[in-house]
Parts: C-alpha cells; sequence; structure tokens
C-alpha cells in the first residue's frame, strides 16, 4: 500500500485526500481523507480538536508567543492594539488553551517582525519521543470513494515532526483478489500480521501471510494485498523512504 496521508502525517481535516483520490501506505502519512461512516469512525472524529492540539503541541507555539511579547516588553493589553485581538485571547493562545489559526499568527508574526517559520521550528534541541494514545487515532478506509475498501489504517506516527518512517495499524476485511487495488511508491514497505491471513501480490506471484509472518519489500514495484480471513487480518505495516 502507498499508505500516504491513505496513511500520510498533517492534520486531518476529513475531507478528500491531498493527492488525487487513491490513498494508500507510503512514507507519508494521511492528513485529508474521507472517513468511514462507521460508528467507530464517528466517534473518533469527536476527538479531532484534542489530536490537532496535540500535533501543535510539539512546536509549543503559545511559549513562543509568549517568549517574543516579554522580549519586547509588550503587555498583552498592547499587544491586543497591534493586532486586533483581545487580551484574553492572547492570553489563551499563550497558555494553550486555544489553537491558533494561520491568520492569527500572520498577525502576531507581523507585530514581531518574523516569519511564521518562527512558530514551526523545534522548539528544543532533544531527542525525538512522541506518544500516540490509543483514542487518538482516527480510523480511515483505503480510498474516500471506494464503496468496498481494501482495507482500513490508522496512523501511528501522527504528529511526530521529522519521522525517520511511518507506521499504521491496518484492518483487512476477507475480499476476492479481484477487489486489490495495485500500486507502487516510493521507499520500502514492512507488514508483520498480527491476527488472520493476508495475500500480498508482488511481481506476478501471490505470497500467504499468517498470524506472526512478516514481509519486507521495494515499495517501487508494483503490489496489492487483502485479507483472506473473517474476522478480518489485522497488521502492523511500516513504511520507509527511498535511501539516499
Amino acid at each position: 500500500m502507498k499508505f500516504e496521508a491513505s496513511m500520510n502525517d498533517s492534520i486531518p481535516e476529513l475531507s478528500a485526500p491531498p493527492e488525487g483520490s487513491d490513498s494508500h501506505f507510503s512514507a507519508t502519512e494521511i492528513v485529508n481523507q474521507d472517513v468511514s461512516r462507521s460508528k467507530d469512525t464517528l466517534k473518533a472524529a469527536e476527538s479531532t480538536d484534542e489530536t490537532i492540539r496535540r500535533a501543535l503541541s510539539h512546536y509549543d507555539i503559545g511559549h513562543k508567543l509568549r517568549q517574543l511579547r516579554l522580549r519586547k516588553k509588550i503587555a498583552l493589553v498592547d499587544l491586543g492594539k497591534h493586532t486586533g485581538l483581545s487580551a484574553s485571547m492572547l492570553s489563551q493562545l499563550e497558555n494553550g488553551k486555544l489553537i491558533p489559526t494561520l491568520p492569527t499568527l500572520a498577525r502576531i508574526a507581523l507585530v514581531f517582525d518574523v516569519g511564521l517559520d518562527h512558530f514551526f521550528g523545534e522548539k528544543r534541541n532533544k531527542r525525538i519521543f512522541a506518544i500516540v494514545r490509543a483514542e487518538e487515532r482516527l480510523r480511515f478506509p483505503e480510498r474516500p470513494d471506494s464503496p468496498i475498501p481494501g482495507y482500513f489504517f490508522e496512523v501511528l506516527t501522527f504528529g511526530t515532526p521529522d519521522k525517520g518512517l511511518s507506521a499504521y495499524l491496518a484492518e483487512f476485511p476477507c475480499r476476492i483478489p479481484s477487489e486489490a487495488h495495485e500500486h507502487a511508491h516510493d521507499g520500502s514497505e514492512f507488514i508483520h500480521v498480527l491476527a488472520g491471513i493476508l495475500a500480498i501480490n508482488y511481481q506476478t506471484e501471490e505470497h500467504v501471510l499468517h498470524a506472526g509472518d512478516s514481509v519486507y519489500f521495494d515499495a517501487s514495484e508494483a503490489h496489492s494485498y487483502y485479507g483472506q480471513s473473517d474476522p478480518p487480518t489485522k497488521a502492523i505495516v511500516i513504511t520507509l523512504p527511498p535511501r539516499i
């Protein structure tokens, strides 16, 4: 799969996928996808604001706003006059209680004469350590317009900056070979079957994996897969960018 922002990492807006109508496993994580209308998906969508807040927390935007203001020795009320924003809103932005929009950040950036990149640079020179809670994940279908998705997936590394790989929890309902969608993408792919049976077509050959089996392959070669068991097959899928 080209697990892209169809397993791809920005903020999900639950709309159309960023690159055409297809979505597959790839080294980029999914950001914009139509979600399935299952109850589980609708319930997950309710926590979208929390998911967005967690993703932005990596950049510590509130702390950067406060540091800019204190460096210039400007009170919240005075900053409000310059930006047209209320002191109360600015205070909530600094405390991380509100999610800032790009227009809001642009207003503040103009006052302090900095670029928007100032707010999205690394906040500290430290090793990456990012936790994704189970209840924060969103479930997406293989393709937003597919009446019978070949698989569903959850992004396990959502919001993690500068990732060296992308990881997904995938579920493959039982399908027939003709329902598998062939695709290819840059980089490598690794799949470990957790439960059920998964069939993978690679270089005109079909390979069957059972629970506990794993496979690693060059994803630039056309491939497809489908579940062969009920309950649905579950697997961990990891994609890596091409070697430089």
